[in-house]
């Protein structure tokens, strides 16, 4: 998304969201920087992307649960597309789909993702508070924690650059999640950015939103967290 085009009077409640990320966006976190890097192990490469696919296929359960939550239908077409990107109009299409092949490119078995037998303690508790958050809170609030799509496209164009180099094990036919999530995820927070400017507007507000990027955010901490300590890295 192209920030320079926000009107001047949200600019500075841009910037204070935008500031969430440059803090303490999970890009910045010891696994990621040792992974972009071509520093981890095949075996913490696997553990990270069978641990990430339990975030992964809550995302659509997540968005259901806020579209559950919407009370106009032009609000719930829009945000149905979300749920399409990541389970596919059809079998084998979808973002959950192009991350299982991502698992297998690591030398993991979807199977093994698809049973959860792998996903860690920590990784569970905080994926599955974000899903608690998606279903109890107010869909405003739920379309607010989303915003960390806002630091999602460069984390995935470093991969993209990357990988191949440090990583050459790999098939690259397993990028093609980020590939696809680059563009994606320019337009899902083209979107939840205007709701969120829409209806976060007093300041009080608004520093509610910045809370909810800032929990969002460290849920996404706390998964690497988890992951690197069990991967001994």
């Amino acid at each position: 998304m192209e920030l320079d085009t926000i009107a001047p009077q949200h600019r500075p409640f841009v910037d204070r969201l935008m500031d969430v990320g440059a803090r303490k966006y999970h890009d910045k976190h010891r696994f990621h920087v040792l992974m972009n890097t071509g520093k981890l192990s095949r075996e913490a490469m696997q553990l990270w992307s069978l641990n990430r696919f339990y975030y992964q296929r809550t995302i659509p359960l997540k968005d259901a649960a806020i579209l559950s939550n919407m009370n106009e239908p032009a609000l719930r077409r829009r945000w149905m597309q979300r749920i399409i990107d990541h389970d596919g109009k059809a079998e084998g299409e979808g973002g959950i789909e192009a991350w299982l092949r991502l698992v297998e490119a690591t030398g993991a078995k979807r199977e093994d993702a698809l049973s959860n037998k792998y996903v860690l303690p920590g990784v569970r508790f905080a994926v599955d508070a974000y899903l608690t958050f998606a279903r109890t809170r107010p869909w405003q609030e739920a379309v607010a924690s989303s915003l960390t799509e806002l630091f999602a496209p460069k984390l995935h164009a470093v991969r993209l650059s990357a990988f191949p180099e440090v990583y050459p094990w790999m098939d690259q036919e397993g990028l093609r999640y980020f590939r696809t999530r680059i563009g994606q995820a320019n337009a899902d927070v083209e979107h939840g950015l205007s709701v969120v400017l829409e209806h976060f507007r007093t300041p009080a507000e608004q520093s509610r939103a910045v809370e909810i990027v800032e929990f969002k955010r460290d849920l996404l901490w706390a998964q690497l967290d988890a992951i690197e300590k069990a991967a001994g890295v």
